[in-house]
Parts: structure tokens; C-alpha cells; sequence
């Protein structure tokens, strides 16, 4: 539909300016104070999909999900003072986890703001040291300029979300757009002789190791990486929650960093001497609380390649700093067969068998049910087709973190900042964007219990999706850190659960609970292959605390 040039209400204008940058879908709980954009919404139905959730914690979470699929910054709408509130979730995991996303919020007339006015909140303020910009429209004639200005912030540099605010009389208010252009996302330049620089450091070294991390990685790169990792015998991990950045099947690949990380691994970090990070800003998750190698001394040299200058040096000083979009330097580099086999061959072979060693089922008992399915899935589903695996917070995650093998057609989408409630709404992202994928959802009981109420905007949007609920009447991770902090004195971690499989169908979604592998196996290759919203809720051992911790 020709969007008319005059005479259109700022929210008019807004909906036009997000036509501009091709959004095709908008997450959303409807709220009073953006009643007129969503009246501009109605006009661009068949353009823009309106989804609507039932929290505001789930439309940002889905928005952030969203920007995580498609590298373009997800879109929500949420209403003033509670419903800003609770979505401000979602702009904590989009600043944690460097994704693209912009919130909207609803807020009072500009006569009554600053008067404490009903469900009014300061969000420029509120937001300031959260997002990357924060903003509250002053004049209806601005608009359109800060609409232009969020997707450029939020697109650029360390990708990040960027709030909104919206008084409700801009909205209505009738002014002429300014027909602005769309930005053009600028990309730090690649300074070529850094590239050289790199091969000489990794040229003098013994024990290098590669860290892969952060967003918006391509198809092609994530196979561009996996290319030059091979031609020059490079061992690789990836950061925290960013398995799927290479085939955990390569010969080179010798496992994840985070919640689920291998001790042997970490040991031989302390003894790496090159530690080559693309596209991880390395945080305190992805390097054990900072502690995983030490920068500042001789002993090892950190080539830190990531497209923000701003956060090279912020945490661990580089040896070798390479500001650079992560895309345009895996092109750089992946053509590239500098070293022969020889050179790290030991190194290499070492680290490869003790990942080998760590995923060997016969040697974790923990959870052996839970441990042989995730092995079943990775190895007889996971391994061909197409599929996102969509993962919570909670120590349930490690079992399908640590055991099951991603890749390019198997992707891992997660929260890096612990949020619970994720894995649902994400899910939800998943099936919009990729309608062809098979969408798996692992959440614990905890999680379910903030989020599992999104399973009715699965149903309603006619999504297909398959939740696997991990049922072990506790909040796991805290409970273990009771554990070990507070032995014996456990309080506050114990779940009384509804019946999941009830709650589930209310929804108009299909559902079942199974006690072991036969059982669950058997509902996993049944509801496989049907279309719809499914789950199955496995009930597991409050005593496995982890992959690698057990009570007795």
C-alpha cells in the first residue's frame, strides 16, 4: 500500500519508517498508550505481522530472539509504566547477548509527564545504562529521524538494543513525513597488514587455541572459519551459548566454554600461548569469571578480533587488537593455508581426546536417561534436516550443551545472561522466521513456569514447535549453589508443580509425560513428525544437579 506524503499522525509516520527498513513482523502486548499505532498497524496488516503475547517479558524476548535469526533489530511494542517494566528483560538479554533490537514504549501525554501521572516512568533514565541509546519523542516532527537513528544505533558496532519513548499525544498528532532514507549500516574497515600480523603471531606459537563467539555470523562464514580452522590444524572452542558457529563434528572442534565446560578443557587454557578470539567479546560466562587465561602476562598473547573498538581491551588486554566486521574477516582469512599438520599436530590430537573423553556416555553416570536422549537426538535426528534448538536458563541446559553436536543446520539459540523464560518465546521467533526448520524448546520446570503460558500464541498462530520439559521440581542451578555454599540447608528451591500435561492441553497444544529414555523416545519420534505445538515433559532427579555434579 503507497503510504500518503501528507497530513499523517506521528504514529503513521512510525509505521512507515518501519515498512522503510523491511519489518515484516512486530511483538507486542496491546496497551492504551499506543492505541494509535496500533490503528496504523491495522492499515499494513498484509506487510507487517502483529504478534501478540501474553507477557510483555515474552514479546521482548521474541523480539530479541527475532534480531538473533535474522540480524536485522527485533521490534517490540509494550505500554507504559508495568508493561515497560516487564519487558525491560528482554532489553537486558539484547545488551548481554550483542543483539539487534529496539523497544517501544508507550508513555504519558507530554502536558501530564512529570507529574507522577498514572504508570508514568522516567524510561530514558530507567534504560540509559541498560540500552545503547534511550529517547523520548519531544515533537511529533522528530519522529521519523529517531526511528531512522534507533535502527542505525542498534545495527552498528556491538549490536544492541535501543528504547523508545513514545507520549501518547505525539502519536495522534498530525505532521508531514521527512521521506529520510535508509541508513546504511557502516562496518569497521579491515586493516590488511593486521591479517599479517596475525599469521606472524600464530607462527610463533605452540599451543594457539580459537575462540568463536557473538552474533550475525553467516552461513558462510560460520563455514569459512570452519575451512581456515582445518587447513591450518587449529584447535577451536566456541563462547558461551554459540555452539552452532561451527560443526561440533569437525575434527577441530574440541568443545564449548560456559556452564558446561569440560575441566580438562579449561587446564589447557592455562596452557595455550596464542588465544585467537573472533566475534566473542568474552565475557565473564565464556571465560570462567574471567579467569580462563591471563592476557596481561607473558605467557599467552590474545588476538581479539571483534567489530567494536570500544570493547577490545575493555576486560583482557591484546596482543594483537583487529577492529573488523566479523563476516568481512573470516573472508579475509579463510582461503588461507598458512601451517602444516605438524606444527600444533600433538596439541591438536591432545585437546581433541580429551573431548572425545568428555562426551563418552559410559563415563557419565549422572542422569543417564537425560544424558543417553540428548546423545540419541544428536546423533539419530539432529544430524541431518534442519533444526533450531532453542535453550533456557537452569543447570538442565548442560546436558544439551554439552552432549548434543550443532552445526550449521542445527542451530543453538540461547540467552548468554541466565534469563529464565526464554527458551519459549524464542521458539516461538524460531518458527516464524524459519517455517521449514523443526523447532525444539528444552526449558526447565522453573522456566516453564514464566513463559509456558506463550505456548497459546504458538497454538494461535498455527507454529510448530516441540517443548521438551525437563520436570525436576527445583530450581536447579540456585539449589546447587545451596549446595555447596550452604550444605543441608536448602530453602527456597523446592517446586510445587501443576500438572504440565493438562496446563499444555488447555492451550490446544498436545502433551505427555514419560519417566525414561523408552518412553520419551518414543513420544519424540511420534510428535516429530506432525505438524502443531507439542510437548513432553520428562521428569529427571532432583539430585543431578548438573552433567558433573550428583547429591548423594
Amino acid at each position: 500500500m503507497k503510504l500518503r506524503s501528507q497530513n499523517r499522525t506521528g504514529a503513521q509516520i512510525l509505521v512507515g519508517s518501519l515498512l522503510k527498513h523491511s519489518v515484516d513482523k512486530v511483538f507486542c502486548v496491546p496497551g492504551e498508550s499506543y492505541l494509535a499505532v496500533l490503528d496504523a498497524l491495522y492499515d499494513h496488516s498484509h506487510e507487517i505481522s502483529l504478534i501478540n503475547a501474553n507477557h510483555e517479558t515474552g514479546a521482548s524476548n521474541m523480539a530479541e530472539a527475532y534480531g538473533k535469526l535474522t540480524g536485522k533489530p527485533g521490534i517490540a511494542f509494550v505500554t507504559r509504566g508495568p508493561g515497560a517494566c516487564h519487558a525491560s528483560i528482554g532489553v537486558h538479554i539484547s545488551k548481554q547477548d550483542s543483539t539487534p533490537m529496539i523497544l517501544f514504549i508507550g508513555q504519558v501525554e507530554s502536558s501530564s509527564y512529570g507529574n507522577e501521572s498514572f504508570q508514568e516512568i522516567d524510561y530514558v533514565s530507567m534504560f540509559s545504562k541498560v540500552a545503547k541509546w534511550s529517547h523520548q519523542i519531544s515533537n511529533a516532527d522528530e519522529i521519523e529521524e529517531i526511528v531512522h537513528k534507533a535502527f542505525e544505533v542498534s545495527n552498528t558496532g556491538r549490536k544492541g538494543p535501543v528504547v523508545i519513548s513514545l507520549p501518547e499525544d505525539m502519536l495522534s498528532k498530525k505532521t508531514s513525513p521527512k521521506n529520510l532514507k535508509v541508513y546504511k549500516i557502516k562496518k569497521p574497515k579491515l586493516i590488511k597488514n593486521k591479517i599479517a600480523e596475525l599469521k606472524s603471531l600464530l607462527d610463533r606459537s605452540i599451543k594457539p587455541i580459537m575462540i568463536l563467539g557473538g552474533g550475525n555470523w553467516t552461513i558462510d562464514s560460520r563455514l569459512g572459519i570452519e575451512k581456515f580452522s582445518l587447513k591450518n590444524h587449529l584447535p577451536v572452542v566456541t563462547s558461551f551459548r554459540r555452539q552452532d558457529l561451527i560443526d561440533n563434528r569437525c575434527e577441530n572442534y574440541i568443545g564449548t566454554l560456559g556452564t558446561s565446560v569440560s575441566p580438562k578443557l579449561l587446564e589447557s587454557f592455562r596452557e595455550a600461548d596464542v588465544i585467537l578470539a573472533v566475534g566473542s567479546r568474552l565475557s565473564d560466562m565464556t571465560t570462567n569469571g574471567y579467569n580462563l587465561f591471563d592476557s596481561s602476562s607473558n605467557k599467552v598473547k590474545l588476538i581479539h578480533v571483534y567489530p567494536d573498538e570500544k570493547e577490545i581491551n575493555r576486560v583482557f588486554p591484546s596482543e594483537l587488537a583487529i577492529l573488523s566486521d566479523i563476516n568481512e574477516f573470516v573472508g579475509q582469512i579463510s582461503n588461507c593455508s598458512w601451517f602444516k599438520i605438524e606444527k600444533w599436530d600433538k596439541w591438536l590430537s591432545k585437546l581433541r581426546n580429551e573431548y572425545k573423553q568428555d562426551l563418552a556416555i559410559s563415563n557419565n553416570t549422572l542422569n543417564s536417561d537425560f544424558t543417553a536422549i540428548c546423545h540419541n537426538l544428536s546423533e539419530n535426528y539432529f544430524g541431518s534436516g534442519e533444526y533450531i534448538i532453542t535453550l533456557d536458563a537452569g543447570n538442565h541446559t548442560g546436558w544439551p550443551q554439552r552432549f548434543i553436536k550443532y552445526h550449521q543446520n542445527c542451530l543453538q539459540i540461547g540467552s548468554t545472561c541466565g534469563s529464565m523464560g526464554y527458551s519459549i518465546p524464542a521458539s516461538i521467533s524460531s518458527a516464524l522466521v524459519y517455517p521449514q526448520k523443526k523447532i525444539i524448546s528444552f526449558v526447565g520446570d522453573g522456566g516453564f513456569l514464566m513463559s509456558g503460558l506463550e505456548i497459546s500464541t504458538a497454538v494461535n498462530n498455527n507454529l510448530n514447535i516441540m517443548i521438551i520439559l525437563i520436570n525436576n521440581s527445583s530450581y536447579g542451578t540456585i539449589r546447587m549453589h545451596q549446595e555447596k555454599q550452604y550444605p543441608k540447608r536448602v530453602i527456597g528451591t523446592d517446586i510445587k508443580n501443576p500438572d504440565f500435561v493438562s496446563l499444555t492441553k488447555s492451550m490446544g497444544s498436545e502433551a505427555v509425560k514419560v519417566k525414561n529414555k523408552k518412553e520419551f523416545l518414543i513420544a519424540f519420534n511420534k510428535f516429530i513428525k506432525l505438524k502443531g505445538v507439542y510437548l513432553i515433559e520428562l521428569v529427571t532427579d532432583p539430585k543431578d544437579l548438573s552433567t558433573r555434579l550428583k547429591l548423594e
